[in-house]
């Protein structure tokens, strides 16, 4: 940038993207200070390497809002765990798909943990029927990412929510 260019001859770019041509690099740091701009290499390597005429101040803050911009449209996922045992009850039961419900229509993934204690684990097929079964209850809120494996005491499914289910705060905002 301006004085730190080392080379004797550059090809010039005007400010709104033009060619200028190739200039001394004495006369594009003239030509540049005459408009009250900085003289920005972008192309280093070229023969003979390539200026640009800008306002770096003013580049470099549309790119710092740029980057503002993407940080903010980012999402970020979220993973919730509910945990189940093999001999859950119905009441229990439904408050736990209610809250994978609620969880999937945040938009969060939903990790889905079967624990099994004692000789609980020499029935696997307990708690695989019990995921499921949460899974064909949610099947129009959530699709399975990992589908029901059993990791030690264990068994856990990963559900994502469905493509086109409305979120909660979509389904909010169409009742004001």
């Amino acid at each position: 940038m301006n004085e730190r260019i080392r080379v004797k001859r550059v090809r010039l770019i005007a400010p709104d993207g033009g060619q200028i041509g190739e200039k001394d690099i004495d006369e594009a740091r003239w030509l540049a200070a005459q408009l009250g701009l900085d003289l920005v290499e972008v192309a280093p390597d070229a023969r003979p390497p390539v200026v640009r005429m800008m306002d770096y101040g003013k580049y470099k803050y549309d790119q710092s809002v740029k980057a503002r911009e993407a940080r903010k449209n980012q999402t970020r996922t979220v993973i919730k765990e509910v945990q189940f045992r093999p001999k859950i009850g119905a009441s229990d039961y439904e408050v736990k798909r209610k809250r994978v419900v609620k969880f999937l229509r945040q938009g969060d993934k939903v990790k889905c943990t079967m624990r099994f204690r004692g000789r609980e684990v020499a029935h696997p097929e307990l708690g695989r029927n019990i995921l499921q079964r949460l899974y064909e209850d949610v099947e129009d809120y959530a699709e399975i990412e990992t589908m029901p494996r059993l990791e030690g005491r264990n068994m856990t499914m990963v559900l994502v929510p469905a493509k086109d289910i409305p979120t909660e705060k979509e389904t909010e905002a169409d009742d004001e």
